[in-house]
């Protein structure tokens, strides 16, 4: 049946085997990589952080302080879209 077709191309076994020896030589540079240990985790865990880090800006009023403060190199407008050689912008 399918399993004596499988075991005569080499089938499950053989892919089993390989799946083991790229897993073996992966690891092969984990003790020669110096990474720095940092406190921070190494996912982002946006789904968990994400309305944490809405509740503190809600709770410090941070959006509404950054709009009244002054801007200090004065006021920035950013323009999305191509430039103009032949004038100024235009809609449409």
């Amino acid at each position: 049946g399918a399993a004596e077709s499988r075991r005569r191309r080499g089938g499950a076994t053989a892919r089993g085997a390989k799946k083991d020896k790229e897993k073996k030589q992966g690891t092969a540079y984990t003790d020669t990589v110096l990474l720095p240990q940092t406190a921070f985790d190494l996912r982002a865990n946006a789904t968990k952080r994400e309305p944490e880090i809405q509740e503190f800006w809600a709770s410090k009023n941070v959006y509404t302080q950054l709009r009244e403060r002054e801007a200090p190199m004065g006021r920035f407008s950013l323009h999305d879209g191509p430039p103009y050689a032949n004038g100024s912008l235009h809609m449409g």
